[in-house]
């Protein structure tokens, strides 16, 4: 068996749906499937059974630890040369291990492991194309995920490539030489992935391996997460110093920024209604130009690549919510992390930890 295919389940038995027809209809087929449902409520135990005479799968349901510590769970049961670890809200092209399989042979470099890029399906709501938009556009972190767009391209890449779990692969030694994932909630790819280079291996980009991310279906959800990856930040720093970058900082720049406009224009139109209206005319409405000005590049360059005027009009919220839900986020793990000092179980026990 060359490829096993690991993916952990909360409560999504419609998008493990999607993947497992997606992987039924795969060019390639030396391929096992591994789902470990990690203490469900709402269980897939009758979605992959639609597949058992299908796929080479194999379903697991134990009690809830978190993604990284499910995926090592799949991993100790697998029989797989390769360990593809997927999101269960991906969604895979017909050619994805093809594209895999002839990357793995073209070049003669040892690679130990590896990541695709992830783009928005045509079917995906206009909200689910905005929060795309704004996780892969080089106006909001695009540049700090790294390349990001269907084509692969180094377009905008500001920091080195990372593999996420939604779309990452990685030799079964190298996994178990590094003991899998650690028990972090959150941003515990990104923790895989800085061990897998401190370890002296270069995670390699895959252009063509590329996946259909729904990513969340709202902006709250949409806001949960992207918080709790400003707040993996802090934490990532705090167990591999140096990593974080100028670029890491960017989205907390911006939300500071922006609340400090608002509240400057908040205090003009306060002062005009005790005050010379004229004096404090400019405090009330220059500070949202700057607003204004990022809104409109974020819409008409999703429109332009969206091709849908509803779409472009979504990603400016999309946009704000991803760079300021992750500032906040940053923000709250800095003042406990280091200002409180609190270790990491300690400051989140009750968002991660429990």
């Amino acid at each position: 068996m060359k490829y096993s295919i690991i993916v952990p389940v909360y409560n999504r038995p419609d998008e493990v749906d999607e993947l497992l027809e997606s992987l039924s209809n795969q060019t390639h087929r030396d391929f096992e499937v591994i789902i470990v449902e990690d203490g469900s409520v709402k269980t897939c135990k009758d979605v992959c059974d639609k597949y058992a005479d299908i796929l080479a799968l194999h379903y697991y349901a134990k009690e809830n630890s978190g993604p990284g510590q499910s995926r090592n769970y799949g991993a100790e049961r697998s029989n797989g040369e390769w360990l593809l670890i997927l999101d269960s809200d991906v969604v895979l092209p017909k050619g994805y291990l093809g594209a895999i399989d002839k990357s793995l042979s073209s070049t003669s470099d040892e690679i130990a492991a590896f990541g695709g890029p992830d783009t928005a399906h045509p079917s995906f709501t206009p909200v689910q194309k905005a929060i795309s938009y704004s996780m892969t556009s080089f106006f909001t972190t695009g540049g700090i995920r790294g390349s990001s767009s269907q084509s692969g391209g180094a377009r905008g890449a500001l920091d080195k490539f990372y593999p996420r779990s939604f779309n990452m692969g990685i030799r079964r030694d190298v996994y178990l030489q590094l003991g899998g994932f650690t028990k972090m909630r959150f941003g515990e790819d990104i923790d895989f992935s800085y061990r897998i280079v401190k370890a002296g291996y270069r995670p390699r980009l895959f252009p063509d391996a590329w996946v259909w991310h729904k990513r969340r279906t709202d902006f709250k959800k949409f806001f949960r997460q992207v918080y709790n990856s400003g707040i993996a930040r802090i934490n990532l720093e705090k167990r591999h110093p140096g990593t974080m970058k100028l670029v890491h900082l960017l989205p907390t720049v911006f939300t500071v920024g922006a609340i400090t406009l608002i509240l400057i224009s908040a205090v003009g139109r306060a002062l005009m209604h005790y005050v010379d209206r004229e004096q404090f005319y400019w405090m009330c409405f220059a500070p949202w130009i700057p607003i204004i000005l990022y809104s409109l590049l974020i819409c008409i360059d999703s429109t332009i690549k969206n091709r849908s005027l509803r779409v472009g009009l979504l990603s400016v919220p999309a946009a704000f919510v991803q760079l300021m839900g992750y500032g906040l986020g940053f923000i709250e793990s800095w003042w406990k992390r280091c200002v409180l000092n609190q270790d990491e179980f300690q400051a989140f026990e009750k968002t991660f930890y429990k």
